[in-house]
């Protein structure tokens, strides 16, 4: 915070990632799992922990996965290379799966990474369709966080980071939708609901038009 009292860009790119990795945490215990699964983790050790008690190491881990190695290594390739990279971005995929350090893998991230590390090229190590899980928007935020003032770029690095492993374009839509968001609430662009989907429909719909059809009408589940 500057000493304005407003939050500066430097610590809403800490909370992104803070963020992600908070709530990556809590949720890999039950992950998968079904309504009633989720509501009583949530309600036995979320709950507890939040209102100052610590839950047994035994029945909540705190251990962040996939989803925010692979978000963070997107964002150490963009600063070092001081834009997007994708040789750059697939090395580091392939190297944190070579050596073993990736946590909760997914079936369609383990797949494109053993193309990688077996030499195939970023282009076509990505899995082809119906896959389509969330492995792309899971790591897309730093794409917002690096081009949330330059749309082009931040479309085609969302879309681009998510090909390395899922060709989908439901995949791509869903990475261009949160490294979107992020973009926008950089931008202070958030103070309207109906422009805010509108224009995450807009980036995403020459990816996947029905996707981006459905996020238009999220502002109308709010109401509920």
């Amino acid at each position: 915070m500057n000493r304005s009292g407003q939050i500066s860009l430097e610590d809403r790119i800490r909370g992104c990632l803070i963020g992600q990795c908070l709530g990556d945490a809590l949720g890999f215990p039950v992950e998968g799992c079904d309504a009633i699964t989720c509501s009583g983790y949530i309600s036995r050790f979320v709950k507890p922990w939040f209102g100052g008690q610590e839950p047994k190491k035994s029945e909540w881990s705190g251990q962040y996965t996939d989803d925010s190695q692979l978000a963070r290594e997107l964002l150490l390739s963009l600063v070092e290379n001081k834009g997007w990279a994708p040789e750059n971005y697939a090395g580091r995929i392939a190297g944190i799966f070579r050596e073993n350090k990736i946590i909760g893998r997914g079936i369609a991230c383990d797949n494109a990474a053993s193309k990688l590390i077996r030499g195939i090229g970023w282009k076509d190590s990505g899995e082809p369709p119906p896959s389509a899980g969330n492995g792309t928007a899971m790591r897309a935020a730093p794409a917002g966080l690096f081009y949330y003032n330059d749309t082009e770029q931040m479309i085609r690095s969302a879309h681009e980071q998510g090909w390395i492993t899922h060709h989908d374009p439901r995949c791509s839509a869903g990475s261009i939708a949160i490294a979107g968001a992020v973009a926008l609430i950089l931008q202070d662009r958030i103070d309207n609901i109906d422009n805010f989907i509108g224009t995450l429909s807009e980036w995403m719909s020459d990816s996947h038009g029905e996707f981006a059809d459905l996020v238009k009408k999220l502002p109308g589940w709010l109401l509920l």
